[in-house]
């Protein structure tokens, strides 16, 4: 595949910024970058206008570094909250991503951030707060603090009880019948028959 040479008049991700020569595919520069105005051909004319880039992309990065310097110390003050489903036994059900924490951010907060600037290094997994590094920058880093929370209602006190109360019951109710079926055992064999002291049994017509 062909190749050609172009100076990029703007930042792309992946493929430079302002100033930078690259190679690309030849129909790629043609049929997209300059006609986007995203590059223009490397030429001797062109080179001359790379100092004026070079400023621009100067510029472009300070502007970046000082806004994601401002937004660190916002977050840095913000608790992000992320509501969860959990069991009876306060485990939850599946786990947080940071997909579901940039959400929470634009929805809370209205800030919007690439979820890759969200580092977990694993899922979160238990209720509580968590701090999350957010790598905003190449210079710039910040703590955002994560609180989890359960939406499954708890249990009342009035239901504990009640629950306590009837477990309780049922013991009782087992152990009268437990006690009940040994006094009727007792008294059955109280009321057998015995034969009088020096008495035999009666015997049978055949015997």
């Amino acid at each position: 595949m062909a190749k050609t040479e172009v100076i990029l008049t703007h930042n792309i991700v992946g493929l430079g910024g302002e100033s930078d020569q690259v190679k690309v595919a030849a129909g790629y520069a043609r049929n997209y970058l300059i006609p986007q105005g995203l590059a223009i051909p490397l030429t001797g004319v062109n080179k001359r206008r790379l100092e004026v880039l070079k400023q621009r992309r100067a510029e472009r990065e300070a502007h970046e570094l000082n806004t994601m310097t401002e937004l660190a110390k916002s977050i840095s003050k913000l608790i992000c909250l992320i509501a969860v489903k959990t069991g009876e036994d306060g485990k939850m059900f599946g786990t947080v991503t940071s997909g579901m924490i940039a959400d929470q951010l634009k929805t809370q907060f209205d800030i919007s951030l690439d979820k890759k600037k969200i580092h977990l290094e694993l899922p979160i997994r238990t209720l509580g707060d968590h701090d999350v590094e957010l790598r905003l920058h190449a210079d710039v880093r910040a703590t955002l603090k994560v609180r989890v929370e359960s939406t499954t209602p708890a249990p009342q006190p009035a239901e504990i009880a009640a629950a306590e109360a009837g477990r309780k019951e049922e013991v009782k109710t087992e152990k009268r019948g437990k006690r009940f079926e040994a006094g009727a055992e007792k008294e059955a064999t109280e009321k057998k028959p015995r034969a009088a002291k020096g008495e035999k049994p009666a015997k049978g017509k055949g015997e």
